[in-house]
């Protein structure tokens, strides 16, 4: 009779163990692996111009119709993604002076030296008139083509993108578009530490004084 007892206030407790969730599996470590990288190439982005990245959120959705692209939305699209990217390559060889009042200007180098935007007021503000130290280099042109990689890889991670160039992707487009753009953003990420530049386009801070 006590075994009867002990059996039975026992068995609820093992009834609760079984109910009990089993415990998530760990993570593989090849998920793990691809979560960080596309976190680095996320982190790519602050690379791009901020007006270039602006425009590629707020423009996307509405010329992709949310990722439901026809016949006349998907040249549209693919006319934006152009032109966000010429823009990239073009914001590389922009850069600033700072005059000794403290203004900064900016201008579009060139092989022969600095063109600035507004001229004739920075060289009354004390500019220096010698501006073809700021003339395009190698470094310049390598950044410029870097940019463009990366916003084709920011590209390619934007869902909206995605669903309109390859509606129905196959399993050899899926694997392409998933490793590709991690590619593109480690080896640029790379590149931008090998050639680093020292210019300061449109849209970015003057951290140091010319």
């Amino acid at each position: 009779m006590s075994s009867l007892r002990q059996r039975s206030s026992t068995t609820p407790v093992d009834n609760d163990v079984d109910l009990l969730p089993p415990p998530p599996p760990p993570p593989r470590p090849s998920q793990s692996a691809l979560s960080q990288a596309l976190e680095s190439s996320a982190h790519l982005a602050n690379l791009l111009p901020t007006g270039t990245l602006l425009a590629f959120q707020l423009l996307m959705p509405i010329f992709t119709n949310n990722g439901v692209c026809d016949m006349a939305t998907r040249p549209m699209t693919l006319g934006l993604l152009f032109v966000l990217a010429l823009s990239c390559f073009l914001a590389s060889f922009t850069d600033s002076i700072k005059a000794s009042d403290g203004q900064v200007y900016y201008g579009f180098a060139t092989f022969r030296g600095m063109w600035l935007f507004d001229y004739l007021n920075a060289e009354s503000s004390g500019l220096p008139a010698e501006l073809s130290k700021y003339r395009l280099g190698f470094i310049d042109f390598v950044h410029a083509v870097l940019s463009v990689l990366v916003f084709a890889a920011v590209a390619l991670r934007d869902k909206n993108v995605v669903s309109c160039l390859y509606p129905s992707p196959g399993h050899e487009v899926q694997e392409v578009l998933d490793i590709v753009p991690i590619g593109i953003g480690l080896i640029s990420s790379l590149m931008f530490v090998i050639f680093p530049t020292k210019r300061h386009g449109i849209g970015y801070p003057v951290t140091r004084d010319r």
